[in-house]
């Protein structure tokens, strides 16, 4: 009697702990799940914030150039763009469709129009990439040029990026007049 009690109590402490080691799995996985449902939703609202930029231009303001040794405003955004691919390709490991360079440089992005299509392509390829990321994958190393740093850190750089170019852009709009859109930090 004493043997199959004793037996019990191990099946029951061993189940147990099966259980807790379970949940935490679990609850690790959710909380993972949500970094990457939370790193879609602010590339999601970055790319409306940046079409509201890019709405409140025009074909003049796209190509301005506050100062000479400034790029004007859409190789900003295509520099922005440029980087989207890039940095964002290298946190998920997929590969970017361009090359530095391609856009910002290109005689085909002097307009409104394509520059804004350039943009928002380059925002559909982060929200793309982010999407189809294993969420696992999150803590691995990545070298972004010569500084490692795993996958979710790669991802808040690009982020980080992509906002300090669109934030050099109000100054361009408000020296035509223009008054930039408000700000999206919490929509």
């Amino acid at each position: 009697m004493k043997k199959t009690k004793l037996l019990l109590m191990a099946v029951a402490f061993v189940a147990a702990v099966f259980t807790l080691l379970s949940f935490g799995k679990s609850e690790r996985k959710v909380e993972t799940s949500a970094k990457l449902d939370q790193i879609v939703a602010d590339w999601e609202r970055a790319k409306a914030y940046t079409q509201e930029y890019l709405n409140a231009s025009t074909d003049e303001v796209i190509n301005f150039k506050p100062t000479a040794e400034m790029r004007t405003f859409g190789q900003q955004m295509l520099h922005l763009s440029e980087a989207n691919y890039q940095l964002s390709a290298a946190a998920s490991g997929k590969t970017s469709p361009i090359e530095w360079g391609a856009l910002e440089k290109s005689d085909q992005h002097k307009t409104k129009a394509a520059v804004t299509k350039a943009v928002t392509e380059s925002y559909d390829f982060v929200i793309a990439a982010a999407k189809e990321m294993n969420e696992q994958k999150l803590g691995e190393m990545v070298k972004i040029f010569n500084f490692d740093m795993n996958r979710e850190a790669a991802f808040n750089k690009v982020f980080e990026h992509q906002t300090h170019h669109r934030g050099q852009t109000t100054v361009y709009l408000r020296l035509k007049g223009i008054t930039p859109p408000n700000e999206r930090l919490f929509k």
